[in-house]
């Protein structure tokens, strides 16, 4: 039996569900998100708010929480069942992972679990979450660029060909591409792992981590990532259009990398195209083709390889400490 049968024996992982970011001003970041960007609120409590997109189905995608500093409070990815997570639970304690149990700590949503894995990220599985209106043909209530659905998030580790093993072995998922370093180690640098039927849910890359590179956002059509530049600009914040526009190598999406008010990086992203197939041999690309990071535009500043976000420990009252990736985290083509 392969690893993936075994893991779906314990839990079926559905896909992304959605990400939390820390925030200093929790109103100047709904402004932001909800205003310019486009994302719908939901509800809010004292410390957060709950955000979602045009097709979302459930209370939230995306999440803002007030904190002392900018960063990812955690992870979090929908299982199929309740009981999935009970199978989780144990099957994490065998690999002497610590746990915690989540009930009644974000609106909307039912008992979850919450791991901090092998690569050092503080990961949530949950089954259940209340239902909202569908959004698709509100086109009324649309603002901003109208993010479709929460598509990926993009994580930084000192050894990506273990997290790499980590996704695809233990959790099931899928490899659309992969990018690798030269022979004769073929050593994995980066990879674009999927559980829905698009390119990526999660992409494991080589930096100083555990830390976040960025959540990325779909968007209904091109158009929509000339119009977020416009509007982003005119509203005082193009110094946060931090790369793009431009066309990837890896997934053929058309993409905008903003930072928020406090620093966090998310992509506004179209045009990947359908996976789904778990079989399918990844594509591969060399770690040093920079085809693979921009088919056409601007290449990408140092910066987007040198700046992450923190990731929150398990139980929320600080950040983990990142270490050194363990081979080159930045590709020779990139000289600014």
């Amino acid at each position: 039996m392969s690893a993936n049968q075994k893991i779906r024996e314990i839990a079926n992982i559905q896909g992304l569900g959605h990400i939390e970011f820390c925030v200093r001003d929790l109103e100047r970041a709904r402004d932001f998100y909800v205003d310019l960007i486009g994302l719908h609120e939901t509800e809010r409590d004292a410390d957060r708010v709950y955000l979602r997109c045009t097709e979302s189905r459930e209370h939230h995608a995306f999440v803002l929480r007030k904190a002392d500093a900018a960063g990812v409070g955690h992870i979090s990815f929908k299982v199929s069942s309740p009981d999935d997570l009970e199978r989780m639970q144990k099957r994490f304690e065998a690999l002497q992972l610590p746990t915690r149990w989540v009930e009644g700590e974000e609106l909307g949503q039912g008992r979850a679990l919450r791991v901090r894995d092998p690569l050092g990220f503080t990961i949530e599985y949950y089954a259940e979450m209340e239902p909202v209106e569908w959004l698709v043909q509100k086109y009324d209530q649309h603002r901003g660029v109208a993010p479709t659905r929460i598509d990926h998030v993009n994580m930084l580790t000192p050894d990506a060909q273990y997290g790499y093993q980590w996704y695809t072995d233990e959790l099931g998922f899928g490899c659309a591409e992969l990018t690798e370093s030269d022979p004769p180690d073929h050593r994995i640098w980066a990879s674009w792992l999927f559980r829905k039927a698009t390119v990526h849910d999660a992409a494991v890359m080589t930096g100083k981590g555990p830390s976040v590179h960025h959540v990325g956002f779909s968007l209904p059509d091109p158009i929509s990532i000339i119009k977020a530049c416009d509007i982003i600009a005119s509203a005082g914040y193009t110094d946060s259009l931090e790369r793009g526009p431009a066309r990837h190598g890896i997934s053929n999406a058309l993409f905008l990398y903003v930072r928020d008010p406090d620093g966090n990086r998310f992509e506004l992203y179209t045009g990947d195209y359908l996976t789904g197939d778990t079989s399918i041999e990844p594509i591969r690309w060399n770690l040093n083709n920079p085809i693979r990071q921009t088919l056409w535009g601007s290449p990408p500043p140092r910066r987007w390889f040198e700046e992450s976000m923190a990731m929150a420990t398990l139980d929320g009252n600080g950040v983990e400490p990142v270490s050194e990736p363990q081979m080159q985290a930045i590709p020779d083509y990139v000289l600014d």
